[in-house]
């Protein structure tokens, strides 16, 4: 049977229309160009907003909510110290839109009547709450300030959508992973664990034009090559393998050069981008898919801030900024060079190397060997493992004891709970950290214990 060359000419670009449409997961009037492989600035980083000084002179005594130092608050805590910046009379409503595992509410705060819809969720990983404390700051500042010409700009050209503590049942254990081991942030696809059905659901029915995706990161990532400690990273999550760049993610890009801008002056070089690779299960990667112009921010670690108190303060004022740029438009036209122009997260740190010790366990012969501890909360190096033992020469480390000319010894590990029982006596990777450091073999001469957890009372002989 032969075909009329217009009916074939005609399939033909029906098919190829129809193949278009199924393989474009963004925005079908958006542009689309390949990845630069470098793409250098070529005009001077925005200068940081005209109220960036005047809301960080308030931020200490009128903006940054008391009750969430330690930053293992269980969630019941953290909405009973949001709970009161949440009324009405301040322009918030509140609603619950579903339960976790375990049973706790899932909820979903709103502010503000604009045309623009912004999505911020916190907390997915339990153990990740420098976002979730600069929320509540966020929610103050919203409420006690309506007349402030900054929160009047939000007021007005945004309606924001906050969906805190997206994994409660991991807060309560302060652990990645929820009630069922699931990593939320790997659920955007399967949308097995509840939580995640309500991220989605929540998505769905808002439709937001940006979003920001708020994590905490290991304090041991380093700037690109450099031994500077990653404070803060940045990330427009790619929506295909390609990592192209279609208007929404360029959109986030901007929106991401904002942020730099205004954090430059106190994280220069501790600032860096998170890799981009393409992750088909992750939130941040689908929402762009899905057509929100998504960006991730991840708090790293400043030294001497072991509670990320100080990381809330510039978290706070990025999300700030963040939202400034959105709702005045000011981010469209930002060149995304800052952006790419940013180093990327670079090698991870381990958290503590013992140097230059000599090892001592009852039963086997001593050695000379150097000791790697990571710990589970590496800032205030509590849940210490041992990682590795032996010639550790030209490793680094986010903190290093020279036990030169002492002694090593293991210690007994007690069980968690069970104020009896001990582990076996071991220096050996894998097991917990549990030894001290003397002066002499026998260990007599103490100057420093570890038994998983570092007392900060209690500072080592000699170290950098």
């Amino acid at each position: 049977m032969k075909l009329n060359s217009r009916i074939v000419s005609a399939l033909l670009l029906a098919s190829l229309l129809l193949s278009g449409c199924n393989s474009m997961p963004f925005e079908s009037d958006s542009p689309t160009m390949s990845r630069p492989m470098q793409m250098k600035p070529t005009s001077p980083l925005p200068s940081a907003p005209a109220w960036a000084d005047e809301i960080a002179g308030l931020y200490e005594g009128q903006l940054r909510v008391k009750g969430l130092d330690p930053r293992t608050f269980p969630p019941e805590l953290w909405w009973e110290v949001a709970t009161p910046l949440l009324t009405q009379e301040r322009r918030f409503h509140v609603r619950e839109i579903g339960q976790s595992a375990e049973g706790r509410p899932l909820r979903h705060v709103t502010w503000g009547n604009g045309p623009i819809p912004v999505l911020l969720w916190s907390q997915m990983h339990g153990d990740e709450s420098t976002a979730t404390m600069a929320l509540a700051d966020l929610f103050r500042l919203l409420g006690e300030h309506p007349d402030h010409p900054l929160v009047a700009r939000l007021r007005q050209n945004t309606t924001l959508h906050f969906f805190p503590l997206v994994n409660p049942d991991g807060a309560a254990r302060f652990q990645r992973t929820n009630a069922q081991g699931i990593d939320i942030n790997r659920d955007a696809r399967a949308l097995a664990s509840p939580e995640a059905r309500a991220l989605k659901s929540l998505h769905d029915e808002l439709g937001p034009r940006f979003g920001f995706n708020l994590h905490d990161q290991r304090p041991g990532y380093r700037a690109g090559n450099s031994d500077r400690q990653v404070a803060i990273s940045l990330l427009s999550p790619p929506f295909d393998e390609n990592r192209a760049i279609n208007d929404v993610r360029k959109r986030a890009m901007e929106v991401a050069v904002a942020i730099r801008a205004i954090l430059e002056p106190q994280l220069a070089g501790h600032i860096a981008r998170w890799d981009d690779t393409f992750s088909p299960r992750a939130f941040g990667d689908l929402t762009t898919q899905w057509g929100t112009s998504t960006v991730l921010i991840e708090a790293g670690g400043i030294d001497g801030d072991p509670q990320k108190q100080l990381l809330r303060r510039h978290y706070f004022m990025g999300m700030l900024a963040a939202l400034d740029t959105i709702a005045s438009g000011s981010h469209a036209g930002l060149d995304i060079g800052h952006y790419f122009a940013l180093p990327q997260n670079g090698e991870v740190w381990p958290d503590l190397l013992i140097r230059g010790g000599t090892v001592v366990v009852n039963g086997l012969p001593s050695l000379r060997a150097d000791v790697l501890i990571d710990f589970k909360h590496p800032l205030s190096e509590e849940g210490g493992k041992i990682k590795e033992v032996g010639d550790l020469s030209g490793m680094q480390a986010r903190r290093s004891i020279d036990a030169t000319n002492m002694f090593i010894q293991a210690l007994p590990c007690p069980v968690r709970g069970e104020e009896h029982t001990t582990q076996t006596v071991s220096i050996t990777p894998g097991k917990a950290a549990c030894l001290q450091i003397s002066r002499d073999p026998e260990g007599h001469d103490i100057v420093w214990t570890l038994v998983r957890d570092v007392n900060p009372r209690h500072r080592p002989p000699s170290e950098h």
